[in-house]
């Protein structure tokens, strides 16, 4: 029997290199293990609890959908769906509410994070943990990678469906996560952990002039061109490490500490690298993001592989509850 790894992707934009790196490419390689099979979906129904715009939030979902093609996940080996084309998991949901007890949400970080202005909170924010436990066990999911700040929500998902389970019998399969302590934390261009909340990222699908903008945006400090300089403390050198062969950061290492060599030398070779590592990927973003059909088609195909899963699961549900089943 297969190892299920389900995925949801917060569809908030354009994925940047931080995304990539950090999550796209690990989790990609997870998903060609033989021993498993991989759920990702784009949570786009989650997406509404803070986007109203409905174009907006159509391109992100868009936007996402094809990175992640473009990467080369396998979508005849996995299973790669829009979350809004699964109807049941919304009606799952609710039966779920009904067996969630208010602490439980209110001690939840996407509640308790808020909480400070209740009146910014909606009521789907306060039970985003239930409609991310449905999106869970109704794929009898076995393990779920999150960072740890997550970990609290597979608690959660474990929580409740032991509570269905202890009351009609066992009928989900309880979660484990899978925290990855090596993922990688992608410096933006200040340094700080790349993030759209501060502003620092570098987007590899962005046209060759937005790109090199961002590139050459990277803080450095004042050294003079001649003088000689420390890779291990500049951003450039830092990003530029974590995709170079090992003879690309020798050589870029050895002109930082003969001087000589700027600032602005790196971040053309860095742009360089970034045009030339992810050409193809930028291409096949490029051909998905103006061939939307093809984009659906992609998506249409794993929501009808899902909805097979998850009409199944839900049948056995509302049996149990005593309703009628269609």
């Amino acid at each position: 029997m297969k190892t299920r790894v389900l995925t949801g992707i917060q569809a908030t934009g354009i994925p940047h290199l931080g995304n990539i790196l950090g999550a796209i490419v690990p989790a990609i390689n997870m998903s060609e293990q033989a021993d498993s099979e991989a759920f990702l979906f784009i949570a786009d129904l989650h997406t509404i609890t803070a986007v109203k715009d409905s174009e907006t939030r159509k391109h992100n979902t868009y936007a996402t959908a094809a990175a992640w093609l473009a990467f080369g996940f396998d979508t005849d080996k996995n299973v790669f769906y829009r979350q809004s084309d699964i109807p049941e998991v919304t009606e799952l949901t609710w039966y779920f509410n009904c067996f969630t007890p208010f602490p439980m949400l209110a001690n939840a970080h996407s509640f308790k994070d808020k909480s400070n202005k209740l009146a910014d909170v909606n009521a789907g924010l306060f039970t985003y943990p239930v409609l991310m436990a449905c999106d869970i066990v109704l794929y009898d999911a076995h393990l779920v990678p999150v960072g740890k700040d997550q970990v609290q929500h597979i608690e959660i998902t474990r929580d409740i469906a032991t509570a269905f389970n202890n009351t009609y019998g066992e009928t989900f399969i309880l979660p484990d996560a899978k925290v990855d302590t090596a993922i990688m934390t992608i410096p933006g261009t200040d340094g700080q952990k790349m993030s759209k909340s501060y502003g620092n990222t570098i987007t590899i699908f962005a046209s060759d002039k937005e790109l090199k903008k961002q590139v050459m945006s990277i803080i450095t400090d004042s050294t003079a061109l001649e003088e000689p300089k420390n890779p291990d403390t500049c951003n450039v050198f830092k990003l530029y490490a974590l995709m170079a062969t090992d003879e690309q950061k020798a050589t870029m290492r050895a002109n930082y500490e003969r001087g000589g060599y700027g600032y602005g030398h790196a971040k053309n070779e860095l742009l360089q690298l970034l045009m030339t590592k992810f050409a193809k990927e930028r291409e096949l973003f490029n051909f998905y993001m103006t061939d939307l059909d093809a984009l659906d088609a992609k998506l249409a195909i794993g929501a009808e592989k899902a909805r097979a899963v998850a009409h199944a699961k839900l049948r056995d549900v509302r049996q149990k509850l005593g309703l009628k089943v269609g």
